[in-house]
């Protein structure tokens, strides 16, 4: 797993990303690449936000990053600090595990509340997500993956048909974005996910809410524990390092 991440932060360095931007809406196509960015680990948690580099490297200049920058801090992600600039936020241990509790009761709530209200075009559509998602990880996609990953479960908190479970549900999902795609990095564990999207897709067609409740609660607590999981291996590196 450490190889993967460090992969992943290596790519933050090395790759050359040419992206077509709307000038119209810039700063939002902005924020939208920095977001693929941070959730993908190509700017981990933590890394300061380099705004010359950033600009050559986005093709952009200072007034629409800053601006993008400023729509980040809105979503959480991102935290504006006096004469040192930006900075992707780091969650401690215990706001990552918060979270995940919270998200997944989110999660539960979403399924539940989805199997009283979705239509049949929906479950149609979703199941439709699903094969394309499990095609991406018999290729070891896991950047397609994640994105089609993350639109399963906003259509299923969108076809819970609350308007107020839907705002709380982007507000802390937003912050978890990086964590939720760094829990995938295990492959034994990136299986186990697939094979329960499989199983909530089944449930949502049954319309088995309690169920698909089930499934996508324990579906975030196991993610919850890989990135707590991880994270104390990573801490723990350095002194073993030193003791050899």
């Amino acid at each position: 797993m450490n190889d993967a991440h460090n992969t992943l932060a290596a790519a933050a360095q090395t790759e050359d990303v040419d992206i077509t931007i709307d000038r119209r809406t810039l700063p939002t196509a902005v924020a939208e690449r920095l977001r693929d960015m941070i959730i993908e680990g190509e700017l981990p948690a933590g890394t300061r936000l380099n705004e010359r580099t950033l600009c050559a490297r986005l093709q952009v200049s200072r007034t629409p990053l800053r601006e993008a920058f400023r729509l980040l801090c809105a979503d959480g992600l991102v935290r504006m600090q006096p004469n040192k600039g930006a900075q992707v936020v780091a969650l401690s241990q215990d706001d990552i595990r918060q979270s995940f509790e919270v998200m997944g009761a989110l999660e539960a709530l979403s399924g539940e509340l989805a199997c009283q209200h979705v239509t049949d075009r929906e479950i149609i559509e979703i199941r439709a997500l699903t094969f394309e998602m499990q095609a991406c990880h018999a290729r070891e996609d896991l950047s397609s993956y994640y994105r089609i990953n993350r639109e399963i479960h906003d259509r299923i908190n969108a076809a819970s048909r609350n308007a107020l479970l839907e705002d709380v549900y982007r507000n802390i999902n937003l912050r978890l974005q990086n964590l939720r795609f760094r829990s995938n990095l295990n492959h034994d564990k990136w299986d186990r996910a697939m094979r329960e999207h499989l199983d909530m897709a089944d449930a949502l067609e049954a319309r088995d809410g309690a169920r698909l409740s089930r499934i996508m609660r324990d579906h975030l607590k196991r993610k919850g524990e890989t990135v707590l999981e991880d994270l104390q291996q990573q801490a723990a590196l350095p002194t073993a390092q030193n003791g050899d």
